[in-house]
C-alpha cells in the first residue's frame, strides 16, 4: 500500500479521535455547568426521599375506661419499581403472602417511571414480617396503624369512622378528629445504589393523638342495641331508636339504633345507607309527646292548673279542619291532669286555643329548644322543622305535635328538663379528653319553679291503668312519661298505615335517675306509642336501673 494512503488514513482516524473526545468534552462541561444542579437533584430524590411518620391515634373509652376505638399495629408495605427486575416474580410472591390479587399488583410494579407504590396500606403485622423475610428486591415497610372497633356492633353510628391515613371521617371520630388525630412526624430516608436504606434522618418527631372519655356506657349502649333489635324484629318496624340520659348532667349513657352494623365494616355499611345517627340526623312529627309543651307553657303562665276542668267533646272544628281523639267517646269533662294522662287532642287544642295562641305556642316551643340545635357534640345535628307559616288550621296541628318536626335528642333533653326541676341542660357524649377538664355546658331554665314537679305527677298518670302507656310500668318503680303516636308526612300529605311510635319517660318520677327515650319507625301490626315503644322503654329502663344500682321507690306488691 502507498505511504500516501496510508498517512491519509491515520490523519482521518486521528481526526475522528479529536472530534469524538472534543464532544465528549464538551458533553462533560455541559453536564458539569447547565445539568449539574437538575442531575443532582435527580441523583438525590433516587438516594434520599422524605418519610411521613405516622401519629397514633388516640383511643376512645366508654364512661367506666371500655376501648371503644383503639390503634392496633399495622405495615405499610411499599415498593419502588425502578429496583425491581423481575415485577412479575415478585408481584406473585407478596400477592400470595399478602393475600393480594395478583393482576393490579403487578401492574403497579411494572410501572418505571414510578420509585413509590403502596403494595398495601395497614397490612397486618403479620403478614407483612413474613413478607419481609421473603427480602423481595425494592420492598420496603413502614410501621403504621390500623383503627379498629373492638366492641363490634356497639355504638357503631356513633363512633364513626377513621380512614385510612387515620382522619376521622364521621360520628365522633370526625367531630373529636382534632383531639385524636395527633401531629405526624417526618423523617429523611437515605439509599444506596441498589435501593437498601442506609441511613434515617428523624427531622421532627410524632406526636400521638389524646385519649378521650365518652359519657357512653357500653354496657347500657349494648343492651338498648339488643333490645331494639328484638323489637323492630316482633313489629316488622323500619328502624328504631333509643337514648338514655342523665337528666342531671346532660350526659348521654346510651344512643342506640337499629338497624346496627359492625363499626369495623363501615364503608359496607355506607353503602346500605346505615350510618346516618337517627337520634341526631333525622326528624319526625313526635305526635302526643309534645303535649308537654302544650300543658308545660299553660301552666308556667299560670292559666291553667291539673285541676283546671274543661268540658270537651269527641271531636273540635279548627278552620277547615276537623280534629278528634284517638279512640271515641262521649263528650266529658276534663281536667288538665286528665288530658294529658289519656292524651286528650281535643284537650290540648282546647288549652291552646284558649291560653296560649299563635305567639304563645311560638314562644314556648323556641323556649324548650325546639327549631335549634341542642350542640351536642356530634356532627350533622338537626335542628328540627317549625312551621314556615301559620293558618287557620295550624292552631289545631301545631299543640297535638303536628305539623312541627324535632329531633329525638331535643324531645329527651325537654323530658330530662321536667325531670331535672326545669332546667335544660345541653346533652353531651363527651366527657373530657384525657389532661383537660370537663368541657363547659349550657344550661337555662325552661319551666317555672314547680311546674316540673306537676307535670311530673301528670305524667305518672300516663303510666297507670287508665293512661295510655301502661306496658311502661316497672316494678318497684314510679315512672313518668308520654306516649306519641304519629302518622309520618310524604310529599303529598300523610302516608297511609306509616306512623312513628314514642314513648319518653323517666324514673323513678320523684326524683329521675334516668329519662330514656324510645321511637320505633313504621311499626306493623300495632301502631301506638303505648302498645309499640312503651314496652322497649320499660325493659331498656328496667336493666339499667338495676345495673346502676339505683334503689326501688315503691313496694313490690
Amino acid at each position: 500500500m502507498p505511504v500516501r494512503v496510508v498517512n491519509s488514513r491515520l490523519r482521518l482516524l486521528l481526526l475522528v479521535l479529536l472530534v469524538t473526545f472534543a464532544a465528549l468534552g464538551a458533553r462533560a462541561a455541559w453536564i458539569q455547568t447547565v445539568r449539574a444542579s437538575s442531575l443532582a437533584a435527580r441523583a438525590q430524590a433516587q438516594t434520599k426521599f422524605d418519610l411521613v411518620l405516622p401519629a397514633g391515634r388516640g383511643t376512645m373509652y366508654d364512661r367506666l375506661g371500655t376501648p371503644l376505638a383503639i390503634g392496633e399495629q399495622a405495615t405499610d408495605v411499599i415498593a419502588d419499581p425502578m429496583q425491581i427486575s423481575d415485577p412479575l416474580h415478585e408481584a406473585r410472591v407478596a400477592a400470595k403472602v399478602l393475600e393480594l390479587p395478583v393482576g393490579p399488583l403487578y401492574k403497579a410494579l411494572s410501572d418505571r417511571g414510578s420509585g413509590f407504590v403502596y403494595v398495601q396500606r395497614k397490612a397486618p403485622a403479620g403478614r407483612a414480617k413474613a413478607l419481609a423475610k421473603r427480602h423481595l428486591t425494592g420492598f420496603t415497610f413502614q410501621a403504621d396503624e390500623l383503627r379498629v372497633y373492638p366492641q363490634g356492633t356497639v355504638a357503631a353510628p356513633l363512633l364513626g369512622y377513621a380512614g385510612t391515613d387515620n382522619t376521622g371521617l364521621a360520628g365522633l371520630e370526625l367531630e373529636l378528629n382534632k383531639e385524636l388525630a395527633g401531629t405526624p412526624g417526618r423523617a429523611t430516608v437515605v439509599r444506596d445504589a441498589l435501593g437498601q436504606d442506609v441511613n434515617t434522618t428523624q427531622e421532627r418527631p410524632a406526636h400521638d393523638g389524646r385519649d378521650v372519655f365518652l359519657t357512653l356506657d357500653s354496657h347500657i349502649q349494648a343492651n338498648a342495641e339488643q333490645i331494639l333489635q328484638r323489637t323492630v324484629s316482633q313489629w316488622h318496624a323500619k328502624d328504631a331508636t333509643a337514648i338514655v340520659l342523665d337528666p342531671h348532667t346532660g350526659a348521654i349513657l346510651a344512643m342506640a339504633q337499629e338497624p346496627g352494623y359492625n363499626a369495623n365494616d363501615f364503608p359496607t355499611a355506607t353503602k346500605h345507607a346505615l350510618t346516618v345517627d337517627h337520634a341526631v340526623n333525622d326528624v319526625f312529627e313526635p305526635g302526643s309527646v309534645f303535649k308537654v309543651v302544650t300543658v308545660g307553657g299553660a301552666l308556667s303562665e299560670h292559666k291553667v292548673t291539673p285541676q283546671t276542668a274543661f268540658t270537651l267533646p269527641y271531636k273540635i272544628q279548627v278552620a277547615d279542619r276537623v280534629v278528634h281523639d284517638a279512640e271515641y267517646r262521649p263528650t266529658e269533662r276534663m281536667t288538665v291532669s286528665q288530658i294529658l294522662q289519656r292524651s286528650s287532642n281535643v284537650g290540648a287544642i282546647t288549652i291552646a286555643e284558649r291560653y296560649l295562641g299563635e305567639s304563645g305556642l311560638k314562644r314556648w316551643m323556641a323556649r324548650f329548644g325546639f327549631g335549634a340545635k341542642t350542640g351536642i357534640d356530634f356532627p350533622g345535628e338537626s335542628p328540627g322543622i317549625l312551621p314556615s307559616y301559620w293558618s287557620g288550621s295550624t292552631i289545631g296541628n301545631v299543640p297535638i305535635g303536628q305539623g312541627v318536626s324535632v329531633t329525638s335528642i331535643q324531645l329527651a333533653s325537654v323530658y330530662a328538663a321536667i325531670a331535672n326541676g326545669g332546667e335544660w341542660v345541653q346533652p353531651h357524649l363527651l366527657d373530657h379528653v384525657l389532661g383537660d377538664p370537663a368541657p363547659t355546658l349550657q344550661r337555662r331554665r325552661i319551666l317555672s319553679p314547680g311546674v316540673d314537679e306537676e307535670l311530673r305527677t301528670m305524667l305518672k298518670g300516663v303510666v297507670s291503668d287508665q293512661g295510655t302507656a301502661r306496658f311502661a310500668a316497672i316494678p318497684g318503680y314510679t315512672v313518668a312519661g308520654k306516649t306519641g303516636t304519629a302518622q309520618k308526612p310524604g310529599p303529598h300529605g300523610y302516608m297511609p298505615g306509616a306512623y312513628v311510635a314514642t314513648f319518653v319517660g323517666m324514673v323513678p318520677e320523684r326524683d329521675p335517675r334516668l329519662v330514656v327515650m324510645v321511637s320505633i319507625d313504621e311499626p306493623h301490626g300495632g301502631i301506638f306509642g303505648g302498645l309499640v315503644a312503651a314496652p322497649a322503654f320499660a325493659q331498656i329502663a328496667s336493666f339499667d336501673l338495676q345495673y346502676l344500682e339505683v334503689p326501688p321507690d315503691l313496694k313490690i306488691r
